[in-house]
């Protein structure tokens, strides 16, 4: 597991400056709402919520985990699909404008690389592990695929196919080795919803590489297209 070498009474992130950055980034989730259907504020703001309280479980420095969490996904105003190191000028300098010092903004820029689910291990920081843990259940949500996919196509210029490979190759192997979730109540909560999900995207994936489901969406694609024009 990763240490940082910040020494502990500097682990703490004033409310001031909290509320600066909560206020910077409401902003600019605001102001670019068009272009954050899936990673606007309404995603930042449910992970904020349960990753302190994750934090507040494992024992992670609370308010790091807080304003990691509001700075997570600015890589989405920088480039479409992208990692969460696209993001790292952006997050260095809202943290930077709202007062954060350059070490503790440095810690919380490789929380956020730290906790990204394509490229997480077993033994993350605590903070990433609170962190990671909110943004997982955020996939997890059984509304997820329901409500907010159809907006993280749109969001990230995909195709169905290429998010379920996405998701497939990216998450079940996490499952699957048993840290899907880091903090066992988590776990022992929301493991059901997860599976669950998962099943549905493998579905999804071996749908979509069937041909004549490939032919049905593609006539369902062009009836959308035919009735935006007219």
């Amino acid at each position: 597991m990763r240490t940082h070498q910040i020494p502990l009474q500097n682990r703490t992130i004033p409310p001031s400056i909290v509320a600066a950055v909560e206020h910077r980034v409401q902003q600019l989730c605001w102001r670019y709402a068009k272009q954050l259907p899936f990673h606007g504020w309404h995603h930042v703001s449910f992970v904020r919520a349960k990753a302190l309280g994750f934090a507040g479980h494992n024992g992670a420095d609370s308010t790091v985990v807080e304003v990691a969490a509001l700075v997570h996904d600015v890589n989405y105003l920088v480039l479409r699909n992208s990692p969460a190191a696209a993001g790292r000028k952006l997050r260095l300098g809202i943290l930077a404008e709202c007062g954060v010092p350059d070490d503790v903004a440095r810690w919380i820029d490789e929380i956020v690389d730290e906790a990204e689910m394509a490229t997480r291990g077993r033994d993350i920081s605590l903070e990433a592990q609170a962190l990671s843990d909110a943004d997982t259940l955020f996939k997890a949500l059984p509304v997820t695929p329901v409500v907010l996919a159809h907006r993280y196509l749109r969001e990230n210029g995909l195709s169905l196919r290429e998010l379920a490979h996405k998701i497939v190759g990216e998450q079940c192997d996490v499952h699957d080795e048993g840290y899907y979730f880091y903090n066992p109540e988590a776990a022992a909560t929301y493991s059901r919803w997860a599976m669950a999900n998962l099943q549905l995207w493998q579905c999804i994936k071996e749908a979509v590489d069937d041909p004549t489901v490939a032919e049905l969406l593609d006539a369902v694609h062009a009836v959308d297209t035919a009735a935006a024009a007219s």
